[in-house]
């Protein structure tokens, strides 16, 4: 089992940055891939970014060039650095994890944290 924690979440003004952290803890804890995903007011939870214990990383194509995934794998936390923020960028994000192997273009997560709220003000 999996448990994962978001940090990092809030209110910024447009053009703004934020950084996100989400601590992954559990035994024998072995993750293979995190991703961070989010999910507007009536929209569908889309995929943000993604990156394997190998650093490999995907994003969605309309954030490349803002928003930076990365990872620590000796804390087993992973962090996304958000810049130039804009009003769209309003969600809650949430942290993923997989312990099995998954292509990093996965939707499919087995484990979820609860989420942090982001909200960018015009």
């Amino acid at each position: 089992q999996v448990q994962l924690v978001e940090s990092g979440g809030g209110l910024v003004q447009a053009g703004g940055s934020l950084r996100l952290s989400c601590a992954a803890s559990g035994r024998r804890l072995s993750i293979y891939l995190m991703g961070w995903f989010r999910q507007a007011p009536g929209k569908q939870r889309e995929l943000v970014a993604a990156i394997t214990s190998g650093g490999g990383t995907n994003y969605a194509d309309s954030l490349k060039g803002r928003f930076t995934i990365s990872r620590d794998n000796a804390k087993n936390t992973v962090y996304l650095q958000m810049n130039t923020l804009k009003p769209e960028d309003t969600a809650v994000y949430y942290c993923a994890a997989n312990t099995r192997w998954a292509t990093v273009s996965t939707r499919d997560y087995d484990y979820w944290g609860q989420g942090t709220q982001v909200t960018v003000s015009s």
